[in-house]
C-alpha cells in the first residue's frame, strides 16, 4: 500500500533522535528521581545504546546530570516547562482566580488541561496542600476517573469521545472506579448536561472533588478548575451547595480575560 503524502511528509519531518530523547526524560516521571541507563532502557523500551547516547546528550546540554552507574534530571528541566507557562496566558490568568477561590473555601484549587488520556496541572493554589493532595504544576493523573478529566472529557465531541473510550486504558485505583466503558460514558454525559462533575474516592480512597469547565471568551472549553477536599471531612452537599457557586463565579469572571 502505497504511502499518503501526509504520511510521507511525516516520515521525512520526523526526528527520531529528538522523539527518542524525549522518550528517555518521561521516564523519570513518577520514577525514582534516579535511574541507571539499564532502568531507563527497561522503561522506554529503547536499546542501551540509543538510552546511553540520549543520556549523554542531554546532560552534555545540562538537562541531566550523572553520578557512577546514575542519572537523574537537572533542574535545568524546569526551564522547559517554564516556556510553556510563560506563552500560555491560561495559567497566569487563572492563578488569581484559583487563590481566591482557595482562600475563600479553604481548599486546594486547581486547573488543568485534557492531553491525551490524562490531565496535566498548569496552576495550583498554595493553599492547604496536606498529604496526597499535594499534586504540583505538572502533575499527570488519569482522566477517566478525576473531575477534572470529566468536565474536559464531556467538552469533546462525540467523535472524539467514541476514540477515548475504545483506546483508553481505564485502570482501576480504587475499589469505587468505574472502569466499565458504558458507565464511564454515562457519567462524561452527566457532567456534560451539569456542566460539573464531582468524583467520590475514584481515584483515591477518602479523595473527593468538583470540577467545573473553564471556557475561554468565545466560548471554547480550554481547561478545568477543581476543588479537591476529604470526603470524611466535607460532605457532598456542601460542595455543591457551597463550594459550586463560588467556583462557577470565579469561572464567569475569568472567561472575559481569556482571549483566543
Amino acid at each position: 500500500m502505497a504511502a499518503t503524502p501526509e504520511l510521507a511528509a511525516l516520515s521525512r519531518s520526523y526526528v527520531e533522535s529528538l522523539a527518542r530523547g524525549l522518550a528517555v526524560m518521561r521516564a523519570f516521571r513518577e520514577q525514582s528521581d534516579r535511574l541507571t541507563l539499564s532502568d531507563v532502557a527497561r522503561i522506554t523500551r529503547l536499546s542501551r545504546a540509543a538510552v546511553r547516547r540520549s543520556l549523554l546528550t542531554l546532560e552534555a546540554l545540562g538537562y541531566a546530570e550523572s553520578s557512577g552507574r546514575y542519572f537523574s534530571l537537572s533542574p535545568q528541566v524546569l526551564t522547559l516547562a517554564q516556556a510553556y507557562l510563560s506563552s500560555s496566558p491560561v495559567p497566569r490568568v487563572a492563578q488569581s482566580f484559583l487563590e481566591k477561590v482557595s482562600e475563600q473555601l479553604g481548599q486546594s484549587c486547581s486547573l488543568s488541561i485534557l492531553h491525551h488520556d490524562e490531565v496535566i496541572y498548569i496552576a495550583r493554589s498554595a493553599r492547604k496542600r496536606i498529604g496526597s493532595l499535594h499534586r504540583d504544576v505538572g502533575t499527570h493523573l488519569p482522566a477517566h476517573c478525576t473531575s477534572m478529566g470529566r468536565v474536559l472529557l464531556a467538552a469533546l465531541s462525540d467523535k472524539e469521545l467514541d476514540a477515548f473510550l475504545a483506546s483508553a486504558r481505564l485502570e482501576s485505583h480504587t475499589r469505587y472506579t468505574i472502569i466499565d466503558r458504558d458507565e464511564l460514558r454515562a457519567t462524561i454525559e452527566k457532567a456534560r448536561r451539569s456542566s460539573y462533575s464531582l468524583v467520590e474516592q475514584e481515584l483515591e480512597i477518602d479523595l473527593r472533588t468538583l470540577a467545573i469547565p473553564i471556557q475561554n471568551a468565545s466560548g471554547r472549553v480550554i481547561a478545568a478548575m477543581n476543588i479537591a477536599a476529604r470526603a470524611s471531612e466535607t460532605g457532598k452537599k456542601r460542595m455543591l451547595d457551597e463550594f459550586l457557586p463560588v467556583m462557577r463565579d470565579a469561572a464567569a469572571n475569568m472567561r472575559p480575560l481569556l482571549v483566543g
